[in-house]
């Protein structure tokens, strides 16, 4: 791997140059207001966020250090972008929360424009995550300089000198000489926006962006260029790779770009990893863990059946079962343990299906690294079953996507199901959902394809052990962050049996298991932020239109295709992003956020989910219908 020249991260002096086109506030569907210096607006977005639009990144920083040093109660997370900081409540928000939150920024903004009026100037700052107190301000001029090398093969580099007129070298010229300064993190772990590209290669975003960017790719998009860590979609222009490593959970800070640093790029005609016999590391993020070991705590099976040896990691997620009964696929053959051999304990995974994923109620507070939130992405199911066992809500439980998992319980255990109803059976009886059950040691439970829904979550009394990363057990899969999603051989710990009993009760409206429908299903939406940049027919087109769950859909997000929503060109400069955005790239086919979507993005956001209809949109899955109706009534708790 090629090793940055120089680290360090300090305050930001300066502010991008002005897109061509845009606006401070950029215009507003929904009813907010301005203080009297018209310098500050500050609008509900969707049900459990405000979005404050301010003049430039100083005052972007200044508040959002100012927001982060109050600790406001009730506040999850502060996200800070190129002109807006967007403020995220957590899940039990009200609209009187709403308003009380909005009273706090407007009173960190006044303590902001006391200290300028002082003669203290707007200052940026460097802060920790969400509701950590910012760190001592950094002069600009004492901050280290980043050097990234760079092979400049990108996909895109001939589009961008097209779109110049300039030659491919004399693209790369430009591209390398200037200094940048990371004017904020966001989009994905590691991922910082540098500022600010110059103005004759700031080519666009693509039209459609691509379903895979590679890890390392250095890309632009108007004044902005970044280096992606992780593989992932994305709508920049590619110019080039590197494999520095940007993100790390045992640094400190763990992304190697945070505000302030200053970044060059250096043309080279080969990178560390391209030298014979060079490992591939294959991304710009390590999670932590040594050889075999994930940085989850579990440590994978070598056998080719997926059994083979898993030990104990730093989280005691996995046992030796070398010497255990080989359970695997049907007719796997049996070895019997030898005495004085410890018994396994658990559950081991026969079969994960599609995708069987460790999830919590996610990791709040880490917009700072680029870190979202992730967590369960039916909530709704996730509390369902945790309430069913008496364990806390956020204790860990397997979310199965489209079903075939298959395990079996190495110790006494109760559990329950909960989320899309899939066919399940227990030692091949077939048992129910949303009840409680018993399995036995060597019980085997399975579970078939939903038929409804998309994600069935599996509670065990005590939840799921697995090591947490950055506060959380949740696997976030645009990040690739957190217990690793679990394979054939993997054994999952079991956590301490809560002292509290299940008890029989009714079961809170707000986690009534979320339904779809074989004929399509209509979600709640609150009109977006941006409506200047959509036509004047947009919205009417949104709740007029059916649209269809693409294939290309995940944790991330849901592709829908269905009637184009027109908006205009230009790019809008980058903004903090909540689950249930509905966001519109150039080409007008929507995408609609689910938790593991990015912590900022570039395109304008039409509408919000409610809600309340967050855990419905979670369990919609590729080819069903969705359709779109203007929320009338006021946000609730959960």
């Amino acid at each position: 791997m090629s090793r940055p020249t120089g680290a360090g991260g300090s305050r930001l002096g300066g502010t991008p140059a002005d897109r061509a086109g845009e606006t401070a506030t950029n215009g507003a569907t929904t009813s907010g207001t301005t203080d009297g210096t018209n310098r500050l607006a500050v609008r509900p977005y969707g049900d459990r966020a405000l979005m404050v639009d301010l003049p430039g990144l100083d005052e972007v920083h200044a508040l959002a250090a100012a927001l982060r040093a109050r600790r406001v109660e009730g506040v999850a997370d502060v996200v800070p972008a190129a002109r807006t900081v967007l403020v995220l409540l957590d899940d039990a928000a009200t609209t009187a929360d709403l308003g009380r939150v909005e009273g706090e920024v407007r009173a960190a903004w006044a303590s902001v424009a006391r200290r300028a009026d002082g003669g203290a100037g707007v200052a940026s700052h460097a802060g920790g995550p969400g509701g950590v107190a910012p760190g001592e301000d950094v002069g600009p001029g004492e901050a280290a300089v980043v050097e990234i090398p760079v092979v400049y093969d990108g996909d895109d580099l001939p589009d961008v000198a097209a779109w110049s007129g300039l030659s491919v070298a004399e693209v790369v010229a430009r591209h390398t000489g200037r200094e940048y300064v990371v004017a904020f993190g966001g989009f994905m772990p590691g991922f910082g926006y540098l500022s600010e590209v110059d103005p004759a290669i700031a080519a666009p975003r693509l039209a459609t962006p691509r379903t895979r960017v590679p890890a390392g790719s250095v890309a632009l998009a108007g004044d902005l260029t970044a280096v992606y860590p992780r593989a992932t979609p994305g709508g920049w222009r590619l110019l080039g790779r590197t494999d520095v490593e940007l993100f790390d959970v045992d640094r400190d800070p763990p992304a190697l770009l945070t505000a302030g640093t200053r970044v060059r790029f250096r043309a080279v005609e080969r990178l560390d990893a391209d030298e014979p016999g060079a490992a591939s590391e294959g991304d710009g993020i390590r999670v932590g863990g040594d050889d075999g070991d994930d940085g989850d705590g579990l440590v994978r099976g070598r056998d080719h059946l997926g059994v083979g040896v898993v030990r104990a990691g730093a989280g005691g997620l996995g046992r030796s079962l070398q010497d255990a009964p080989v359970h695997g696929s049907p007719g796997a053959a049996e070895r019997t343990a030898p005495v004085g051999h410890h018994e396994p304990r658990g559950v081991e995974v026969l079969a994960p299906g599609l995708l069987t994923l460790i999830e919590d109620e996610g990791r709040p507070g880490w917009s700072a690294a680029g870190v979202g939130r992730s967590g369960a992405a039916d909530r709704g199911g996730l509390r369902l079953v945790n309430r069913l066992l008496a364990n806390d809500e956020s204790a860990a439980v397997l979310e199965v996507t489209l079903g075939g998992l298959a395990v079996r319980f190495h110790e006494r255990a109760t559990f329950a199901l909960a989320g899309a109803q899939a066919p399940a059976t227990l030692d091949g009886t077939p048992v129910g959902m949303q009840s409680l059950l018993c399995a036995r040691p060597g019980s085997v439970l399975r579970l078939g394809f939903p038929v409804r829904g998309a994600r069935t979550y599996v509670g065990v009394r005590g939840g799921f052990a697995a090591s947490p990363v950055l506060r959380s057990r949740s696997y976030d899969v645009l990040a690739e962050l957190g217990p690793a999603p679990l394979r054939a051989g993997d054994l999952v710990a079991i956590g301490p049996r809560p002292s509290a009993l299940p008890v029989v009760d009714l079961v809170p409206a707000g986690l009534v298991p979320s339904a779809t429908s074989d004929v399509g299903v209509a979600l709640e939406v609150r009109a977006g932020l941006r409506s200047d940049w959509f036509g004047g027919d947009a919205w009417a087109a949104l709740l007029a239109g059916e649209f269809e769950v693409a294939n290309a859909s995940n944790r991330v997000g849901l592709r829908l295709s269905g009637p184009t929503i027109h908006r205009r060109g230009g790019e809008l400069p980058s903004e903090g992003l909540v689950p249930g955005a509905i966001q519109v790239p150039p080409d007008g086919n929507p995408v609609l956020f689910l938790r593991d979507h990015p912590v900022t993005g570039g395109y304008p956001v039409i509408a919000v989910v409610a809600a309340d209809a967050l855990d419905i949109a979670a369990q919609l899955r590729p080819g069903d219908k969705v359709s779109f109706r203007s929320a009338r009534s006021a946000p609730s708790g959960p």
